[in-house]
């Protein structure tokens, strides 16, 4: 069984970028072929929930040859009830039939068999049939401390899968609690500490662990504290380009191999068609073209900062 973390650098590695397509479909705004279709077959639930699901598999279908991954956010799928749910688990397999890993973002955390059915569910790993959702990697919270990680990390272990536990987030509230300071630390400082070491104890030869942190690209000089605090733990850095990150902000996140992290953007490259200058270069429905231009541009922004092997 190969390793999570081996599968991914395996991907950044042919795919010559650490680029994450994060999928969070909003039904205001997809294109406007998608929201008039589904519009007329009825606006409910189960019609946004297709709408969701044909908007993301043709994202996937675009951005497969370019980026080694996407993340599905589970809450937009989530809030159309269970045929939202459906939807999710089909826009999963369409992306692990791609090709592409998948790092479900759910930000799941809680204690014992409860955290364990959560695992089960969630994390496919290396066989996308090895569990309902089908997921390579998901999101979790550890506040409820180490022990509601291990049912997580079993799992993932046992199926060649990932975790990316919050460690320093991206939205402007985060300090509330994060910044807080105990025993000389602040709590994100803490949190670090934690998953290093879970990745110190099942790295096996990997140059980092399978078990990766969220560190905001918003917090360009705790990126670099970080990357010092946790040398075998890869990053999986949100809040590039709509939230304002850029890469020169995240390229302290990387080795010298180009490896080390995978830098997420959502909104910048699925409704790329919204925003100059693509929807100047592109009408309104060659949308996917804006997609993919959208990405080859972050795919060279980053390149600009960020040396591969």
């Amino acid at each position: 069984m190969t390793s999570y973390i081996g599968r991914l650098n395996a991907a950044i590695l042919r795919k010559r970028n650490s680029v994450v397509v994060g999928l969070d479909p909003r039904f205001a705004d997809l294109p406007e072929e998608l929201q008039s279709r589904y519009r007329n077959q009825g606006d409910s639930l189960a019609s946004r929930a297709a709408a969701f699901e044909e908007f993301s598999k043709r994202i996937i279908d675009v951005v497969a040859p370019l980026v080694p991954a996407v993340k599905p956010q589970a809450a937009f799928f989530e809030e159309l009830g269970p045929a939202g749910c459906s939807a999710l688990a089909a826009v999963i397999q369409h992306a692990r039939q791609a090709g592409l890993i998948v790092i479900c973002d759910a930000k799941r955390g809680d204690i014992g068999s409860t955290a364990e059915a959560y695992a089960r569910g969630y994390l496919a790993g290396e066989d996308p049939m090895a569990a309902p959702w089908g997921a390579d990697a998901l999101t979790v919270n550890a506040y409820m401390g180490r022990d509601t990680l291990q049912p997580f990390i079993d799992v993932a272990q046992q199926r060649g899968g990932g975790l990316y536990i919050l460690v320093r987030t991206s939205n402007p509230g985060s300090g509330v609690f994060q910044d807080r300071v105990s025993d000389g630390q602040t709590l994100y400082r803490h949190v670090a500490a934690v998953v290093e070491q879970i990745n110190v104890e099942t790295r096996g030869t990997e140059p980092y662990g399978s078990f990766g942190a969220v560190v905001g690209a918003t917090y360009p000089q705790e990126i670099v504290e970080l990357r010092a605090a946790m040398p075998h733990t890869q990053f999986l850095v949100p809040g590039y380009g709509s939230q304002g990150g850029t890469a020169e902000d995240v390229a302290a996140a990387f080795d010298s191999q180009g490896l080390g992290a995978v830098i997420n953007s959502s909104r910048g490259i699925i409704f790329a068609h919204k925003r100059a200058p693509y929807s100047q270069q592109f009408g309104p429905s060659d949308w996917e073209s804006a997609v993919a231009a959208a990405t080859r541009d972050m795919i060279a922004d980053l390149g600009k900062h960020v040396a591969m092997a």
